[in-house]
């Protein structure tokens, strides 16, 4: 049975910096695609960006491109979000994903096969 843990995000103020987690168990050894996925308040969900995390390959879609940096752990099938110069407007919940491999670049939320538990990220002016 696949679980997708996430650990992380909090409260910071405009300009500050967190880092989310999110460590994939049950998946087996194939291939598999991890993504990032933000829902702010009256939106839908977007994704941010993604990656394989055993060729080390990412990909970033618009609303994750400049201040998000997907990052690939030490860990067996660990990645990271690293999120920097946070603004409000970056306020909600940010949820990690497998995504479908063959649509792993386009980190659509409408591929994802497995959901982690969401994490709440505010950042306040």
């Amino acid at each position: 049975q696949v679980h997708v843990v996430m650990s992380g995000g909090g409260s910071v103020q405009t300009g500050g910096s967190l880092r989310l987690s999110c460590v994939v168990n049950g998946y087996g050894s194939t291939q598999k695609c991890i993504g990032w996925f933000r829902q702010a308040p009256d939106n839908e969900r977007e994704g941010l960006a993604s990656m394989f995390p055993q060729s080390n390959k990412s990909y970033y879609v618009d609303s994750g491109k400049g201040r998000f940096t997907i990052i690939k752990g030490s860990a067996k099938d660990t990645v990271y979000l690293q999120m920097e110069n946070l603004k409000p407007e970056d306020t909600g919940t940010y949820s990690c994903a497998t995504i479908l491999p063959p649509r792993c670049p386009s980190v659509q939320r409408t591929l994802v096969n497995y959901w982690g538990q969401g994490a709440q990220v505010t950042v306040s002016s």
